[in-house]
């Protein structure tokens, strides 16, 4: 594997910083710690590229905030705005060296590799296989706190497969050192930092690459922590959950959830794939139920907001776009005419006083 040397000014330079500047404003801009960096934009970019060049720079300090839906998690962010303005023009720079490297059927966090995309895959597996040998059985796996359990002395053995340039290894060095777990020194990545993003990909690429190449496995697909394995045999099936789990524990001190499962595929009826966020089988796509229900209360919240005046139709539009965008993915029209479109949106007027 070709390693490359010396990076460091394809990103240490004024037009990389203020380019990642742009890319790190997008979606904050009202932002208080935006707003103060842009007050003295040129003298806090030329800041920032001393630093880089002294060597100097070290990692700020993070805040943490929870996220409810789909399920509650804490998301960790970085609350210098100056760090994420070098963590986009480092990004730049590193992505392109890892992205010829991942195998294609790896989905997440890359250009092109959402939710939609990694869907059609894995239902394309599903009919592959089917027409085949006429039977389907998946191994589902989901990697037990991903980001929570990354160890960063294999994260840092990783990257070095890669990148050869010291300077860049010392950022990165103290980025991944810049934070751990609670009680769990050396252990654990910030899920939002952009820089984790990429190295959470890099660190299971090792995975896809041993069931890929190693194993010679046709039907993988890995979306971010989840991946699933697709095949004919049952029995085999089971047996590569129990290599699998040995070798992410020996290899990368990762182990699997409860979820964790092999089963059946009926291409007509019985049980589907669940996964990214749809229920599918070979032929057909439809919305996980949990999805639905959250969708529901949206909409009520929605239009009591819209009844109460308190947002226009241009804001529920906007706020219901994405999740229309998802749903169009799958066979769900019955239930969003039912949800949107049979009960029309009303205001309340407020009685006039004589």
């Amino acid at each position: 594997m070709r390693t490359h040397g010396y990076l460091f000014d394809q990103y240490a330079n004024f037009d990389a910083l203020h380019d990642g500047y742009l890319r790190a404003r997008k979606g904050c801009r009202d932002s208080y710690a935006c707003l103060r960096f842009e007050r003295r934009l040129e003298e806090n970019l030329i800041d920032l590229l001393n630093h880089l060049h002294w060597d100097s720079y070290r990692t700020g300090p993070y805040r943490h905030f929870y996220v409810h839906e789909p399920k509650t998690r804490r998301i960790t962010a970085l609350t210098q705005f100056r760090d994420r303005v070098l963590q986009h023009a480092m990004y730049a720079t590193l992505e392109p060296l890892w992205e010829r490297r991942f195998i294609s059927d790896s989905y997440a966090c890359r250009v092109g590799k959402g939710t939609h995309r990694a869907a059609d895959r894995a239902q394309q597996m599903l009919r592959e296989c089917l027409h085949r040998h006429g039977r389907i059985y998946v191994l589902k796996a989901d990697i037990a706190k991903y980001f929570a359990s990354i160890d960063h002395a294999i994260a840092k053995r990783l990257i070095r497969r890669v990148i050869a340039c010291p300077r860049t290894l010392a950022i990165l060095d103290d980025i991944i050192d810049s934070y751990c777990e609670d009680g769990r020194p050396g252990k654990g990545m910030p899920i939002g930092n952009l820089i984790s993003q990429l190295l959470a990909n890099v660190y299971l690429d090792a995975l896809d690459q041993y069931v890929k190449c190693r194993l010679g496995e046709r039907w993988y697909c890995r979306y971010m922590d989840d991946f699933l394995i697709i095949g004919p045999d049952k029995r085999h099936l089971h047996q590569l959950r129990i290599h699998l789990e040995w070798w992410l524990a020996e290899h990368l001190e990762l182990s699997t959830n409860h979820k964790t499962s092999v089963f059946p595929v009926h291409p007509r009826q019985g049980r589907g794939l669940d996964f990214v966020g749809y229920h599918m089988w070979p032929h057909k796509r439809r919305l996980r139920k949990g999805s639905m229900k959250r969708f529901k209360r949206r909409v009520r919240r929605l239009r009591r907001q819209y009844a109460a005046g308190e947002i226009v139709a241009r804001d529920v539009q906007l706020q219901l776009n994405s999740w229309l965008a998802h749903a169009s993915h799958a066979q769900a029209e019955g239930f969003v005419r039912s949800v949107i479109y049979d009960t029309p949106w009303e205001k309340h007027h407020a009685a006039v006083c004589d």
